[in-house]
């Protein structure tokens, strides 16, 4: 009977352990992961409200009207080494693209900056998460011409460059 009990107590410990979710009430910027859940609704977000324009279906970089989102992910993580300092930059930029704002002079150059968007700080924290904590889907064309227009990881407009050649992938 006492062994039953053990064996008991022993199981429900285990099984409340696995099933645990990790909450933050900022989605995680302070945390070193997020829920499959959060994870999937940050997916969803970032699809519905940054692919229309930032998309990896195009067939050449002559066929884009923004970045593709890998772009952005490179260029932010050469700048920001860690998920805070990441997701704050990506959400600043993203509440209010102003040309003067950007860290990818290159992008603006060609595209002009992001229009301003009625995106919710929450909705773009998420986003900015996903993008920092994930692994983006890259156009087939992105990597040779990364490699043709940015030698050494580096961008090739005036304030490009200066990050530490991280990969973005990690």
């Amino acid at each position: 009977m006492k062994t039953n009990f053990i064996k008991l107590v022993v199981l429900l410990v285990v099984f409340s352990s696995c099933n645990k979710q990790k909450s933050s009430g900022d989605f995680g910027i302070n945390s070193s992961s997020v829920s499959e859940s959060e994870n999937a609704e940050a997916l969803a977000l970032f699809k519905q409200k940054c692919y229309a324009c930032h998309s990896v279906t195009t067939k050449s970089h002559d066929e884009i009207i923004a970045p593709p989102m890998i772009a952005v992910k490179k260029r932010y993580s050469m700048q920001f080494d860690n998920k805070e300092n990441f997701v704050n930059a990506v959400v600043a930029y993203a509440a209010d693209p102003k040309a003067e704002n950007a860290l990818m002079i290159g992008a603006v150059n060609k595209f002009k900056a992001m229009p301003k968007q009625a995106f919710s700080e929450d909705d773009l924290k998420k986003i900015a998460t996903y993008i920092y904590e994930n692994k983006i889907e890259t156009p087939e064309w992105f990597e040779d011409h990364f490699q043709q227009n940015h030698k050494n990881g580096q961008g090739m407009g005036q304030g490009m460059g200066r990050g530490m050649g991280k990969n973005p992938n990690k």
